[in-house]
């Protein structure tokens, strides 16, 4: 064997040997949870569901680290330059595979600098309108923004957000006119739905149900291939007449790329356990929301078919960000 073959060979002995004895001690030290979003709305709730399990389970402290700016790509720059320990973890959205379609100038990649570990859960997008435009269905809601001279006003949380680009997807696919009108988040957003000065809007379904729930707020349809438990009587988007039209926003765990796996694995089953529990579940699907609990394989997966739709979503929306 000549010299650089066995270096080579002693090499991959290191190596492997490191993450053997990383998986033996892991965690050592209090473990970060980077979140692309400000305290308050539903990913930093879920992450912090998670973290205070994940922190019982492991045996150490998990803290959630509220980073939010410039979309999510703050929060995410920063976990891809972090080490591979296992000691800087990151709960983000769907918005994670759209950054690379919608930034032109970005710093990381979404897929390859980052390691997948689990998919949390999913909370699917409902299309709602404001009472006083006295829509209850979605051939309706189509034939009026069809019909109207100036189109059917919908708001979004932000340009480039899930909600704007499912918004762009359901023009496209219905021919529906849609003026798309950004917000700053989904609370002023709501503020204008409720006093009818935006007709309607794509939106999470955690941030409109307790509105839909006190009338405040006409949910036409969701985005899921299924009814929802806590909204019974709307009909999914399929049942309304637009067939295979599926959106929500997922929450996922990352690590840094070349993540070893022994840490994967640990941090995934300890998430499982999380994500198992009655109570995590209860409360998710309190949220309008799924329970997922996929591993990192079945996760990647998701996220590379999350990318390509996005993809489509972005060129359809003609949004972007510099």
């Amino acid at each position: 064997m000549n010299l650089k073959k066995l270096l080579g060979v002693v090499g991959m002995g290191c190596a492997t040997f490191g993450s053997v004895s990383m998986a033996n001690t892991y965690p050592e030290q209090p473990i970060n949870m980077v979140v692309p979003y400000a305290a308050g709305g539903a990913t930093d709730v879920i992450a912090r569901l998670v973290a205070t399990d994940l922190s019982s389970d492991l045996g150490q402290s998990v803290v959630v680290v509220n980073k939010p700016g410039a979309g999510t790509t703050l929060a995410a720059w920063e976990l891809a330059r972090s080490k591979p320990n296992g000691y800087t973890l990151y709960m983000t959205t769907a918005a994670h595979t759209i950054s690379a379609s919608l930034y032109k100038n970005l710093k990381y990649d979404p897929i390859g600098d980052f390691t997948p570990i689990t998919l949390v859960a999913k909370i699917p997008i409902v299309l709602v309108t404001t009472p006083s435009l006295k829509i209850k269905t979605l051939p309706e809601y189509i034939a009026y923004a069809k019909k109207n001279g100036e189109g059917i006003s919908v708001g979004s949380p932000g340009n480039g957000s899930p909600q704007h680009l499912t918004q762009a997807l359901f023009q496209e696919r219905t021919g529906a006119n849609l003026l798309h009108i950004p917000y700053r988040g989904d609370a002023p957003l709501i503020t204008d739905l409720i006093a009818g000065q935006v007709q309607s809007a794509f939106i999470t379904l955690s941030a409109a149900l307790p509105h839909i729930k006190s009338n405040k707020l006409q949910a036409i349809a969701v985005a899921n291939p299924t009814r929802i438990n806590v909204i019974p009587d709307v009909p999914t988007m399929n049942e309304a007449g637009l067939a295979d039209f599926n959106a929500a926003t997922w929450f996922g765990v990352f690590g840094p790329a070349k993540l070893p796996e022994s840490v994967q694995q640990i941090i995934y089953t300890s998430a499982q356990k999380v994500a198992s529990a009655k109570p995590f579940i209860e409360r998710i699907e309190g949220m309008g929301g799924e329970v997922v609990n996929s591993g990192p394989k079945d996760f990647q997966q998701y996220v590379n078919d999350e990318s390509a739709q996005w993809t489509k979503a972005v060129k359809a929306s003609g949004a972007t960000v510099d």
